[in-house]
């Protein structure tokens, strides 16, 4: 097969730059859900609660939704390769901040850090790839794009309950830190400048409203907490409101804007963003909240929750690559509604069984749950992209990743909040036992419901390729 050339005509080795692009991106995700089973070790260590500690998952993913609507602005302004490594080294160095950080407050500072690198990436990589690539492959390379979304955020846990085995938890970022600065190396060498620069004016006012999300999230998250100020909240949510509100109308009206928001005139497109969203709440707080179920009901070590992910994560990563040619043979539609169908029953089980479940039972609902989200995710962004003009594809790739990160916090913040309230409110009737019971199951059902929800949307869906024309 003949060599691709990049925008100054010279040849380039595209599977290197695909696999070093994937590469970063991987380990990034990974870095997302791998301190979930750490949670008790950090509590430990900088002797806060748990409502703390989840802020280093909540708040690295709240930090992400405010980058990704300004990927398509750099991937037009700044050349890809320079954009590449500069995000790699932020990572790098926000790892290095979280290895030597001495208090909670620092490491929360390399956290944000992380997730400004990450929230840049996602988007960017994605596009990147579509760009790169001919239409006809194009299935094939969006399956190996949800491996890298959705089995490396499987995968968090699995290492981190490893490294935490072997070594001290700043094991787990002397690993990413060592694996980011050899694909930075790498980088210097592979990634060729492939994206063709639009220069545009940066609107800082849509950037600056894009932080009512957090705003919006944060109050979400404080729901059930004691001693909150509520009408300091009160006026927080108002605000956030305003400033989003506020966001979406600027979109609308300013001819160069942040995140172009005609692509959810798209019916198809605002159902595949509804569903990547829906599978992806499925997806990370199973693997968020079942380590913590296996560590707190079942009794087992760190090491053991996280290995108890690895049946799902194989099962998910087997089936991400399948799913892409799957859908070009049986339709997006029946492709969705079949992986939404396992959600729904994974959910389902736990909802109905109110009995503590054993070990083997759990591992086969998070395979079921997590090979339910091969069928649906990245099939959905796929289905997405093609809805839209191609000069839209890019703008629909960061809508679908800002709304799924925004759904996905949201996701882990509703979870955590109901399990704390329930055990809280249960524990003065009956035994700490029965009551952390009791706090999973209300998860379970409340998620079973939303699965419910995601298998309408998906059986709302029309089949079809977009049009070749923009309208």
């Amino acid at each position: 097969m003949e060599q691709p050339i990049d925008l100054q005509g010279k040849r380039y080795n595209h599977l290197a730059f695909i696999w070093t692009l994937l590469a970063g991106t991987f380990t990034m995700s990974i870095s997302q859900s791998s301190l979930s089973t750490a949670y008790p070790t950090l509590m430990r260590y900088f002797g806060v609660q748990a409502s703390t500690v989840q802020w280093l998952t909540t708040g690295f993913m709240l930090v992400m939704v405010v980058m990704m609507p300004v990927s398509p602005w750099l991937l037009n302004n700044i050349r890809f390769p320079v954009l590449f490594v500069s995000v790699l080294a932020l990572f790098d160095i926000g790892t290095f901040i979280i290895y030597l950080a001495p208090s909670f407050g620092l490491m929360m500072l390399g956290r944000v850090m992380e997730a400004m690198a990450v929230g840049i990436m996602f988007p960017s990589y994605q596009t990147v790839m579509l760009r790169i690539t001919p239409e006809k492959q194009r299935g094939g390379v969006m399956g190996m794009a949800g491996l890298v979304m959705g089995s490396a955020l499987a995968v968090g846990p699995i290492i981190s309950g490893i490294v935490l085995r072997y070594t001290t938890w700043q094991g787990l970022f002397v690993v990413f830190m060592v694996i980011i600065t050899i694909v930075f190396l790498v980088a210097l060498k592979t990634i060729k400048d492939v994206m063709p620069q639009h220069e545009s004016h940066l609107d800082y006012w849509s950037v600056i409203s894009s932080v009512g999300f957090i705003g919006i999230l944060y109050v979400v998250n404080q729901i059930g907490k004691v001693g909150v100020n509520w009408g300091l909240m009160g006026g927080l949510l108002v605000v956030s409101l305003l400033a989003v509100a506020f966001f979406v109308w600027r979109q609308f009206q300013t001819t160069e804007p942040l995140l172009d928001l005609r692509v959810l005139k798209t019916v198809n497109f605002d159902l595949a963003v509804l569903l990547t969203g829906t599978s992806y709440i499925a997806l990370i707080v199973v693997t968020i909240v079942f380590p913590l179920y296996y560590q707190e009901v079942l009794g087992l070590s760190p090491f053991a929750s996280g290995m108890a992910l690895v049946p799902g994560a194989v099962v998910l990563s087997l089936l991400n690559p399948l799913t892409g040619k799957l859908a070009d043979r049986i339709g997006f539609k029946a492709t969705m509604l079949t992986g939404m169908s396992m959600i729904v029953l994974g959910w389902l089980w736990l909802a109905v069984v109110k009995s503590q479940q054993s070990l083997v039972a759990m591992i086969l609902i998070a395979a079921l749950i997590e090979g339910g989200n091969a069928f649906v995710m990245m099939p959905a962004v796929t289905l997405g992209a093609n809805s839209l003009p191609d000069q839209l594809i890019s703008h629909g790739t960061a809508v679908i990743t800002t709304v799924r990160q925004i759904l996905g916090s949201t996701g882990v913040a509703v979870a955590t909040l109901i399990l704390a309230m329930v055990t809280a409110s249960r524990v003065k009737v009956t035994t700490h036992a029965a009551a952390t019971l009791a706090g999973y199951h209300a998860v379970f059902v409340t998620f079973c419901v939303v699965a419910v929800v995601g298998w309408i949307f998906a059986a709302m869906l029309r089949d079809g390729r977009k049009r070749q024309s923009a309208k």
